[in-house]
């Protein structure tokens, strides 16, 4: 067994990672037009003079520490820093407004804050004034990453951040050079205080504080230990057959769980992980890293489906006639790997030529040609989409779990898989089904409380220590089905209950001039729906507009197509009888996408209430 395994806290695993691998490659980050690549040893000398540093300033074992940072390697290096001194990271989205910045410190009661930059230092000066003792750490440097604030009317500049800061009474913000710096004097000085700090620390301690992304209401901090930690990232090691000489390139939000599982499961199994320089740069970074493994969310895989379907339809017709003549060559095969068919000598030969003329060459152009799989998680994933990935010969592995189940708690295997489904349960997580379908869950890595909030708790874990998950499912043969969550299934006037999430994810995928769906209909008469359109309609209807594209007639009939086609595959009362077209998409920026871009339906059912009440004055056929 890979020693660790056998580690009683993240600091044990990162300590015996080091040990063991010493000068092999542990990040790669992108500088110039080339990468630079950070050895184990490197990143530990580095955290650890962070971690001498964040001692240096007062914090102690045990101590919450927010990071305010978009995916980058300083970001995996403070973390690393925060277990070695023993404290608690508490993340937050770099997209986070002022106030979400604000509930996340104090609920957390951080008294230390590092910030990306000048933007997002500028979110915490108002605190400064509430929280006298608050210390703000600023990573330094061109992060080469695209602002998340990019609709802020002007650029933030440090000097004015701290000057409004040494205004408000605060004590002055500290780069991370100079936190380096001074904890390379306070190691010195203290050369066993880390180890010891480090030894204190017990696998029921907090590792960290993830806080919910706010779908359900207002977060909630959820307690994730070591031994959760451990627990529940091994487990993902064995489930994914993770290896040392793998590679990813790491993109999610590192403030979510399945982001710190694609951080941490790299480092216990030892594997390499390349820092994307942003959205617009990942397909550029795919190409020039050739990634072992990748992780999304459906958002990305549903984005690139629609891309790679477009590209096909494009091009003179001896060529669009091999593109497509290949898709269903690769379709048919991948439909009786699933089957456990083996294929026919002739479909062998077809499969062949296929992958050599046209699929091969298409996972070279994404950079996915050295891919084992793709993982997909945070929300549901169309079964159509995986289906056809798996044709071009990307294995798509969805999986689910929630910010209490430490990320993964079900997921398909690179060898067992079920498309539609989100695969069998790890081997730590015990799970049933309650009578009214709801999943419960209950292992060691799952967690045990909220932070500062009981009566939460008490709601989400009853008396025999089954978490409630609040999401609806059933098992087939293994595998779990997501059918909605439990609060946002409609229940029409009629007492019809009503899944909306199968039904928007199944109009999506049918229709790629459609980017967001939400389905209303509770307490109502009938369905009806609320539409974005994609980039792909704002293209082909409204010359890149997607304000244009929404009022265009054309686009109307093709949704209503769908919409149709759709509804023929649906009880009666499941139909969506009418829809409006809304003239921009829901962003995060708007308030109407969390950070992993869900959709917050409470805020669309509020901002967009009056086109809802519109649709249902309209007569239904």
């Amino acid at each position: 067994m890979n020693f660790a395994f056998s580690a009683r806290t993240a600091g044990d695993i990162w300590r015996s990672r080091v040990g063991q691998a010493g000068d092999r490659v542990a990040f790669q980050v992108r500088e110039g037009d080339g990468w630079r690549s950070v050895t184990w040893q490197q990143a530990d000398m580095a955290a650890r003079e962070i971690a001498g540093g964040l001692a240096a300033l007062g914090v102690g074992v045990g101590e919450c520490v927010c990071v305010l940072a978009q995916t980058r390697l300083e970001w995996v290096l403070c973390d690393v820093a925060l277990v070695l001194a023993g404290a608690v990271s508490v993340p937050i989205y770099p997209s986070s407004t002022l106030e979400q910045c604000a509930s996340i410190v104090k609920d957390s009661g951080a008294l230390t804050v590092i910030a990306e930059d000048a933007t997002q230092l500028d979110k915490l000066v108002s605190l400064v004034a509430q929280i006298p003792k608050l210390r703000l750490v600023f990573l330094d440097g061109d992060s080469n990453l695209e602002k998340a604030d990019a609709q802020a009317p002007k650029a933030v500049r440090l000097d004015d951040v701290l000057a409004a800061v040494g205004k408000a009474g605060g004590a002055t913000p500290r780069s991370l050079a100079a936190l380096r710096e001074a904890g390379q004097a306070w190691l010195a000085g203290h050369p066993a205080e880390l180890d010891r700090r480090t030894d204190k620390v017990e696998p029921d301690h907090a590792f960290t504080i993830v806080y919910t992304s706010g779908t359900t209401g207002r977060p909630k901090g959820v307690v994730l230990t070591h031994q959760n930690m451990i627990e529940s990232f091994a487990s993902a090691i064995r489930a994914f057959d993770l290896r040392d000489t793998d590679m990813q390139v790491l993109f999610l939000p590192l403030a979510h769980v399945l982001g710190r599982e694609m951080e941490w499961a790299p480092i216990l199994a030892g594997s390499a992980i390349a820092f994307s320089a942003g959205a617009s740069r990942i397909k550029f970074d795919l190409v020039e890293v050739r990634p072992t493994f990748l992780a999304g969310v459906p958002r990305v895989f549903e984005k690139l489906h629609t891309a790679i379907a477009a590209a096909a339809g494009q091009g003179v017709w001896p060529k669009r006639a091999l593109v497509r003549w290949a898709f269903r060559v690769g379709a048919r095969y991948a439909t009786g790997l699933r089957r456990g068919e083996l294929p026919s000598a002739g479909l062998r030969l077809e499969h062949a030529l296929a992958d050599c003329l046209v699929l091969s060459k298409l996972r070279a152009r994404l950079g996915l040609d050295r891919c084992r799989f793709l993982i997909s998680g945070g929300a549901p994933l169309s079964a159509e989409i995986a289906e056809f990935f798996h044709g071009l010969g990307l294995l798509v592995l969805e999986g689910y779990g929630l910010t209490e189940t430490t990320a993964a708690a079900f997921v398909n295997r690179w060898n067992r898989y079920c498309f539609g489904t989100v695969g069998p349960a790890i081997d730590v997580i015990q799970h049933r089904i309650a009578e009214d379908g709801e999943i419960l869950m209950r292992g060691p890595s799952v967690f045990t409380r909220y932070h500062n909030n009981p009566t939460a708790t008490a709601e989400a874990i009853d008396a025999e220590g089954w978490f409630h998950s609040g999401d609806i499912g059933r098992i087939k043969d293994g595998f779990l089905c997501i059918v909605d969550r439990k609060k946002d299934i409609i229940v029409t006037a009629g007492g019809k209950n009503v899944a909306p999430q199968i039904i928007e994810t199944a109009l999506k995928t049918r229709c790629p001039l459609v980017s967001q769906v939400v389905v209303f209909g509770d307490n109502r008469p009938h369905c009806v729906a609320l539409i974005t359109p994609s980039e792909s309609a704002a293209r082909q209807f409204g010359s890149g507009s997607l304000a244009r594209a929404a009022s265009q007639l054309e686009l109307r009939a093709a949704v209503e197509d769908a919409v149709a086609a759709i509804n023929r595959t649906l009880a009666s009362f499941e139909t969506i009888k009418t829809f409006a077209i809304l003239p921009a998409d829901f962003s995060e920026a708007a308030g109407e996408l969390t950070p992993s871009l869900k959709v917050k339906r409470d805020v669309v059912r509020s901002r967009y209430s009056h086109i809802v009440d519109a649709l249902y004055e309209k007569p239904v056929s």
